[in-house]
């Protein structure tokens, strides 16, 4: 790989690292308003980005390429409500998806093969991250001021875990 790419996957897989600390700002938001499942939900988001920027390092690694860490920018910490965190967390996944579509277009400039297809599974992942944020801001926009169907939202995240997928 050139230099460039190696660059430009290393700056992502920082960005990755990144994306855990804010969904770990937000998991502590949600925490201290006592929605822990809505803490958990983004506990889990926290994990899933962290499992991505392992995807990442393992890839620059196996590719003989040389990782570099940069020091993580300070998360926001405060929000005005859920609604808030999940349009921010909306905001963070499309420009994280921003991110790939240039990082494939440089891995496609240099006719590089192999990362044009380990990219795809980055793509394919975000599709899912926007629909899944922008899905639970449609429901939080519905239930707006209805408690209980908060607080079962909020219990339906209690559930959810992550499980890395085969490779």
């Amino acid at each position: 790989m050139n230099d460039n790419l190696v660059q430009a996957l290393n700056e992502q897989m920082n960005f990755e690292f990144y994306s855990a600390h804010v969904y770990l700002a937000m998991a502590a938001y949600c925490s201290s308003e006592s929605l822990d499942g809505f803490a958990n939900f983004f506990l889990v988001q926290a994990e899933e980005e962290r499992f991505h920027a392992m995807k990442l390092y393992k890839y620059i690694n196996d590719r003989r390429g040389r990782v570099t860490l940069a020091a993580l920018p300070e998360p926001k910490n405060s929000y005005e409500s859920m609604l808030d965190v999940f349009e921010h967390g909306y905001k963070h996944e499309q420009q994280n998806t921003q991110k790939f579509y240039h990082l494939a277009d440089l891995a496609l400039d240099a006719r590089e093969h192999a990362t044009i297809h380990f990219l795809k599974w980055f793509i394919d992942e975000q599709v899912e991250e926007e629909a899944l944020f922008d899905g639970v801001i449609q429901k939080l926009k519905r239930i707006e001021r209805d408690s209980n169907a908060f607080y079962m939202l909020d219990s339906e995240f209690a559930k959810r875990s992550f499980t890395a997928p085969a490779e």
